[in-house]
Parts: structure tokens; sequence; C-alpha cells
């Protein structure tokens, strides 16, 4: 007698397929630990053998799909975890500490990271019939499950790097598709809040864009609201609400990022990075960077340096 799988049974059978080409396919992509560019400019890989440390760092705005191991992100005491299961969606740029919690040289780590462009996924909207306004404001971070119309748009992309000459035409429309899959799941809303030209979401949006462009310069938080059409108390509320911190605190945090980039990648030293970022007092450049990151500038450079950020 012949027996036939139930639909639950084909979906998990078909699920495990997809993340094994997807694995074998960033696996084939990523010969050695680190992020790795492809055909795509806006698609990334990134391969990691061992769990790492938490990790501050600066996160902007992209769609990640793990396909093997996974990873939490810690934004303001709330924790997110991504795995094969769960993507996660960075809506704005935000500091946000990470940690790779699941790998091993035999079944490393392996992700799939898509940029997502704030003004493309408002086409996409415009184009749905969908961009009007929401007046809920949510932090610009959230994991979600990975469905299987996702999945296979992420896979058709991935295969597609094996005919480079096809990519610069097709990519952008399997791009396109990703954005409209994610718009579509259970927490698309608040990607689709921060696009739309006229929500409260869109407008800090606007304004992390803007302190992430000029976060050297002065900051006056009258004027960075009146720039974004609100009132200097509703701003601090809102903003706080997107990135779980008050603009002065997102300045702070980007600077001190900034200053870590320049020591770990650029070699320079602690109190040159310290001036160059706007701190003119050494203690409390140590004493701020310290509280961030867990250790003086010096030592943590030391323990840091040639660690693949991820």
């Amino acid at each position: 007698m012949n027996l036939i799988a139930s639909t639950p049974d084909i979906e998990h059978h078909a699920g495990c397929a997809s993340l094994a080409e997807l694995s074998e396919r960033i696996a084939r992509s990523t010969p050695e630990d680190g992020i790795h560019g492809t055909a795509y400019a806006p698609l990334s890989l990134v391969r990691i053998s061992a769990p790492t440390a938490c990790t501050p760092s600066v996160y902007e705005p992209r769609l990640a799909i793990v396909a093997q191991g996974s990873k939490v992100a810690t934004l303001a005491g709330q924790t997110y975890r991504y795995d094969p299961l769960n993507y996660l969606v960075v809506s704005v740029t935000l500091p946000v500490t990470g940690q790779v919690v699941e790998a091993t040289p035999e079944h490393p780590y392996l992700c799939f990271r898509l940029d997502i462009d704030p003004q493309e996924v408002a086409d996409l909207l415009a184009d749905a019939g969908t961009s009007h306004a929401t007046q809920g404001v949510d932090p610009g971070l959230y994991a979600a499950r990975v469905t299987r119309p996702l999945m296979d748009a992420v896979l058709r992309l991935m295969r597609l790097l094996d005919t480079p000459s096809d990519v610069p035409v097709l990519a952008p429309l399997l791009r396109r598709e990703i954005l409209y899959r994610v718009l579509s799941g259970e927490l698309g809303h608040r990607l689709r809040a921060l696009a739309v030209t006229d929500s409260r979401s869109h407008r800090i949006a606007r304004a992390v864009s803007s302190l992430r462009q000029n976060y050297l310069e002065p900051l006056s938080i009258d004027d960075l609201a009146r720039s974004v059409h609100m009132s200097t108390s509703s701003f601090h509320h809102q903003f706080k609400a997107v990135t779980t911190m008050s603009p002065l605190q997102f300045q702070k945090h980007l600077r001190l990022h900034e200053a870590r980039r320049l020591m770990l990648g650029g070699a320079m030293e602690a109190m040159s990075a310290a001036r160059h970022v706007g701190y003119e007092s050494p203690s409390q450049f140590s004493r701020e960077y310290k509280r961030l990151f867990g250790a003086p500038p010096r030592s943590e450079v030391g323990r840091s340096r040639n660690v693949p950020q991820v």
C-alpha cells in the first residue's frame, strides 16, 4: 500500500531542503570567516566558525536570514534571536550588541544579509497601494518567522549568483520581491511605518539618518525636531520609541563606535580617535568608552583587533 505524506510533513521536508540549499550556497561563497561581498552589492554573506563575545556595533538597515547556527541582538535590554526559523529586520540605523551563540567549524554560523533602502520600500508600498500613514511607533529592530514565500525568493536570489551576467537585471527584481514578503509578514507593519512619508516613524527615520550623517557636528535637539516638523517634546518621545535612546545618547554611541572603528581598522591611537570624534577630555572618553564596550580603549582594542564584526 502506498502512503501519502501529510501536508505538514511535506512542508517540513520542503523547509529542511530549502535551508540545506541556502546553507550550502552560503558556505560555498564564504571560504573563510568574515563578511563576504557578492556580485550584487546590497547582498553580503557571513560565516563565523565559533561563538563570539557580545560585541557592540552599529547595525544599518538590513534583513538578516540565518541558514545555520544562531545569533542574538540586544537593544536596550531586549534580546532578539535569529536562527533558521527567525529573521531579523533592522529598519533604521541602530547601535546594537550582537553575539553569535551557535557555531562550530563543522557547522558554522551562516547568514544572508540584504541591505534595505527605505526609498525602495516606499516605492514598493506606493505600487501596492498601501502607502497610508500609520500612527504607531515601534522599535526599529524586530525578529519574525521565516515564511515559505520569503525563503523561496531568497533562494532564487542566491541561485542568481551562479550567473553573474543576469545579476544587474534580475537581482533588483528579486530584492523587491523579498522586501514585499517581509512587508507582508507578521511584523511587516513596523517596516511599513518607517517608509510611509507622513508617519511619525518615517520622520524619526529621517532624523536618525541626519544624525548618522552629521554625528560629529554639535547637536541641537530643537533644530533636529523642527527639521522633521515635530515639537521638541514629541520628538524626544518618538525618537526613544524607535531607537530606545535619546538623540544625545544616540549621537554619543555613534561617536564611540566611530572611534572604535578608527582604532581597530585604522590603527589610530586612542587619544587621536577621541579628538577626531569630538572628545576634549581623555578621561571622559575612556570612561564612556568603557561603559559601552566593557573595557578601556587600549585593552579593548588589543583584545578585539582582527575579530570579524558580524
